[in-house]
């Protein structure tokens, strides 16, 4: 895990709910137009991994109808819980270190998981070994390295203030093992992994009110570890506190790189999409 043990953002924290509603207000659109473009329909069997909240398993359940499944996995089902309705089964599973779950499965997804996941690599694999022949993998994860600022229009003290306590946020993440480039990699690991028909693109908020509530929970989230790594003092995340509750910030996220791909045929032929 690197310098420090744990994920950084615990789903036992009070702000991990208000920060998987921010995530879902955000990113759920752009993830369900990708759901939409593999062609998700009656009957699939999915696998939910790393659900966090409970949006996405939500959305594939109404798609799925009653003949098909979706299971909602996490280290943390804490709030992936309220999702457990019927046609959702929710599971605490780790994917980077646990076989995967009985399928096999015509769609997995992960949404913001993998950077964080130190065994990164086994998970990818055990994701692919979940499809079916003709299953589709869809990997949609953040490249923080590719812009790296929280206010990109640096032009004034607070702005600078945001940007280097957003890189003290950063460093934070690199002490758990987080990789902070992995987004732009996701179409060659998918390649790599023997999926076809790969294809990738990318979703990145500029300034949005999701952006100020997101990141004002995950501050809060993590302001006792920036200040106890000296990476930010209590007066500089009460004025940045401040600012982001007096809507002077224009605050983004880090682009969200969606990748997706399909197993092969079982005769090793691409299937058709």
């Amino acid at each position: 895990m690197g310098q420090d043990e744990g994920y950084l953002l615990d789903n036992r924290q009070a702000e991990a709910g208000t920060r998987f509603d921010a995530l879902a207000a955000l990113f759920d659109a752009s993830t369900f137009r990708h759901f939409e473009r593999v062609g998700i329909d009656a009957g699939w069997r999915c696998w939910e991994v790393g659900a966090g909240g409970p949006s996405v398993a939500a959305w594939l359940r109404e798609r799925v109808g009653p003949t098909g499944r979706v299971l909602a996995t996490d280290i943390d089902v804490s709030w992936t819980g309220t999702a457990a309705t019927e046609g959702v089964e929710v599971l605490r599973h780790d994917v980077g270190r646990d076989d995967p779950p009985p399928g096999p499965f015509d769609l997995v997804h992960a949404r913001l998981v993998l950077v964080h996941v130190t065994e990164r690599d086994a998970a990818l694999r055990s994701m692919v070994r979940a499809l079916r022949p003709g299953g589709v993998l869809l990997v949609e994860d953040a490249d923080p390295a590719l812009q790296p600022l929280i206010c990109p229009d640096e032009y004034g003290p607070e702005q600078e203030r945001a940007n280097r306590l957003r890189a003290g946020f950063r460093e934070l993440l690199r002490q758990r093992g987080a990789d902070l480039s992995y987004g732009r990699r996701l179409p060659r690991l998918l390649r790599e992994a023997g999926l076809v028909d790969v294809e990738a693109d990318a979703y990145f908020p500029i300034t949005s009110p999701a952006c100020d509530v997101l990141e004002a929970a995950t501050v809060r989230q993590v302001r006792d570890k920036l200040v106890a790594e000296g990476l930010a003092t209590d007066d500089e995340i009460e004025r940045h506190l401040a600012n982001i509750a007096a809507g002077r910030l224009d605050l983004a996220t880090s682009p969200m790189i969606s990748a997706w791909g399909r197993r092969p045929d079982g005769d090793g032929s691409p299937p058709l999409l």
